[in-house]
């Protein structure tokens, strides 16, 4: 029971960080369109971390 709780605020928490992560990229981008290519390129390097954070929660999650 608890363990899907869990699952589920991981999932939340994900979400929400990866729409913060899109949002500030895009506007960095609609700022400074010449840097789109290194901002890009940090998002894509940020999103994966917080997946694999997310990941990492959601199996040790189930394993306790």
């Amino acid at each position: 029971m608890y363990n899907l709780i869990g699952a589920g605020l991981v999932v939340i928490g994900g979400g929400i960080g990866l729409g913060q992560i899109g949002g500030k990229a895009m506007e960095a981008i609609a700022r400074q369109p010449e840097a789109a290519g290194k901002i890009q390129t940090a998002m894509i390097i940020i999103a994966a971390l917080l997946e694999g954070l997310g990941f990492g929660a959601l199996i040790l999650g189930q394993v306790l």
